[in-house]
């Protein structure tokens, strides 16, 4: 069994699917980009402090922490701070592509990382639809203002990399890290 140090309903929902036991220990943090801070940098560095800050307290369980940026014009979008930024985030993504990096870590006696770098393009979005979207409540703590397996599905033109690492948890670099420590799942193998 593992720790997931994370409060994140889809995080739960990728390891569920992939079989692996766990228990969620959700960690309260400042998750603020430092300045000059560049994106993958920043994700490397919150996933490792989730899993330690949990880890201390679980020191003999394996313990996951994950963090995701959106990225675009070499700026981190977070998550929107209310319905105006919200509507803002969207729209400048509207039309273009834009990266997601989802950082993994987990820490036993050591540290073990591993970074995922996807791509995402959205069609033009107009200012109503970003409004209309909004209002669903989707986007609201999710990075960049939009859930990729929720309703902004629609808004997708097309993806490059790992869809379970736009969600949140990329999968494949997961099973590497978990698979290297030694913890099974219902993964082929």
């Amino acid at each position: 069994m593992i720790i997931l140090a994370s409060q994140s309903p889809r995080r739960a929902e990728l390891l569920t699917q992939i079989g692996v036991e766990f228990r969620v220990v959700p960690t309260a943090m400042d998750e603020s980009v430092h300045p000059d801070e560049r994106a993958a940098d920043y994700v490397e560095r919150v996933a490792i402090a989730k899993a330690k800050r949990v880890h201390a307290d679980f020191p003999d369980c394996p313990v996951l922490g994950s963090d995701t940026a959106v990225v675009i014009d070499h700026t981190v979008l977070g998550k929107p701070r209310d319905r105006e930024q919200g509507i803002d985030m969207l729209l400048r993504l509207s039309g273009r592509t834009h990266e997601v990096l989802t950082g993994v870590a987990v820490v036993t006696e050591q540290t073990h990382y591993r970074l995922n770098l996807s791509r995402v393009t959205l069609r033009d979005i107009s200012r109503q639809e970003a409004a209309a979207y909004w209002a669903t409540g989707e986007p609201a703590d999710k990075a960049g203002g939009y859930a990729i397996q929720g309703l902004a599905a629609v808004f997708v033109e097309r993806i490059e990399g790992s869809y379970s690492g736009i969600m949140g948890l990329p999968l494949f670099e997961t099973m590497q890290i978990l698979a290297a420590i030694g913890v099974q799942g219902r993964w082929p193998s």
